[in-house]
């Protein structure tokens, strides 16, 4: 998912607060999405745009594209989702392989437009580890619960 920044007249976490940078089960592992993850995010999505249009949050199919992107694009997107999480704007996490460490999916944490939520959560994973989908979510709001300031969740259908 490509987000820009929402343009708040509050901020998005406290000034205080600091950013988890991982979240670990024994089915997969979160850390901070970044140029590093480039040609294994860019496979993972390439490899299940069909899957990932049909989850919750992505119904509009203008992400991911259907004629994919370059490395070069999808390593612009990485770095923009990077400086966000640094400017504390969003934080998007890759999802790993705890076995592997191959990236098998993403997590979306930003701004909602709407007062009515404090933060819009958005997650995919690849097709080949669609028995994820529901887990990750539900681990997403307990994650969310436990160490990150929001109390209003839009989880996008889920």
């Amino acid at each position: 998912m490509r987000y820009a920044p929402a343009m708040a007249t509050r901020d998005f976490v406290p000034a205080t607060f600091d950013p988890p940078t991982s979240l670990v089960t024994d089915r997969f592992r979160l850390e901070p999405l970044g140029p590093q993850h480039n040609e294994a995010d860019r496979a993972a999505w390439m490899s299940s745009i069909e899957h990932i249009h049909s989850t919750p949050g992505y119904p509009d199919g203008k992400w991911p594209p259907p004629e994919g992107y370059t490395l070069e694009r999808n390593l612009a997107d990485l770095e923009r989702h990077a400086a966000d999480f640094v400017a504390r704007q969003g934080f998007t996490y890759t999802v790993l392989d705890p076995a592997d460490g191959d990236v098998i999916g993403c997590v979306y944490l930003y701004p909602a437009p709407s007062e009515d939520h404090d933060v819009i959560v958005q997650s995919w994973v690849r097709a080949s580890h669609a028995d994820l989908d529901g887990p990750l979510a539900d681990a997403l709001v307990d994650w969310i619960a436990a160490d990150w300031p929001w109390e209003r969740l839009d989880r996008c259908g889920r």
